[in-house]
């Protein structure tokens, strides 16, 4: 039998504090904190930065808690395997995305995936920020990078080609640029931190370094404005192939294309025996993308090469 007080330093991780932790396994607060306590004092080292408005692990807490996870899936997996019950996907099952992704590609399957895995109870948070696993309490993170983050578990699920692109109205203003060094007169449009443009072209890399014509911390708002004639964007396929195959967007400079470094991952922390609902999860997102992500099927309709 597992240590109580490691299941206990588990959920207060898991539940993001010694309230919630506590109301989870029937312990009155003084006592959560107690126990807490006494594991420290015997490990010789803090676990938790106790904070008024957050809990946050020492990297010492960082280690245990990952070790512990790692221990109750295999003691979990162990015990199926005794019984003879057949693994079943259930429990908790926490992932976050960037917003638009999440709600344009995501959303749209959950309800397909819960009818086969009704046991599972997901939650699904967006953000555009970088989500750090550990502090979010997420199981897993659906991120679209070059590198999705050393020393964690990632499985690639499709590309993520990205294309320049402006609207009709933009283009009619303000002319459609034919070589990669007029874009320096042209109104760019990009978030905070997107800029330089890391663009591959048949001559090699490229980057385009300037300023947004409009400043947003805002993807989202970057789409509409490009929708909207303010300028030039650097858009992902996901994000913007309905506006090209209607011709709200056109395409421009079409040899030169972010970098295809960039892809989707699913990312969650290393463990040996991860729960079956991650596990499940990322093999039904893999299983939407295995031939051709529905955003590549669109651009059949954009005249994309």
């Amino acid at each position: 039998m597992m240590d109580p007080d490691h299941e206990l330093f588990v959920s207060i991780v898991d539940e993001g504090g010694l309230a919630a932790a506590g109301r989870r396994l029937h312990i009155s607060p003084a006592m959560m904190s107690k126990r807490l306590a006494r594991l420290e004092d015997r490990l010789g080292a803090r676990l938790i930065h106790r904070t008024t408005r957050r809990l946050a692990l020492t990297p010492a807490g960082e280690r245990l808690h990952s070790d512990l996870r790692a221990i109750l899936a295999t003691l979990d997996e162990a015990e199926r395997r005794v019984s003879g019950v057949s693994a079943i996907a259930s429990g908790p099952l926490r992932i976050t995305a960037p917003t638009s992704f999440g709600r344009m590609h995501l959303a749209p399957y959950l309800q397909p995936f819960l009818d086969n895995h009704p046991r599972i109870d997901l939650r699904l948070d967006l953000s555009d920020d970088y989500v750090d696993l550990i502090e979010s309490r997420a199981d897993l993170a659906i991120r679209i990078a070059a590198d999705p983050g050393a020393g964690l578990t990632a499985r690639r699920l499709a590309p993520n080609r990205r294309i320049l692109c402006a609207a009709p109205a933009y283009l009619e203003r303000f002319g459609t640029p034919h070589r990669i060094a007029d874009l320096k007169h042209h109104r760019l449009l990009a978030a905070d931190g997107q800029l330089p443009w890391r663009l591959i072209s048949p001559k090699g890399p490229v980057a385009i370094d300037g300023h947004s014509h409009i400043r947003t911390n805002s993807s989202e708002v970057v789409r509409e404005l490009a929708l909207s004639g303010s300028g030039i964007a650097l858009r992902s396929l996901w994000d913007i192939s309905d506006a090209l195959a209607q011709g709200d967007v056109r395409q421009i400079l079409p040899d030169h294309e972010g970098s295809s470094d960039v892809a989707l991952y699913a990312v969650q922390l290393p463990q040996a025996n991860p729960p079956l609902a991650i596990t499940a999860f990322v093999d039904f997102l893999a299983a939407q993308y295995a031939l051709a992500p529905p955003w590549e099927s669109r651009t059949d309709r954009t005249g994309l090469p």
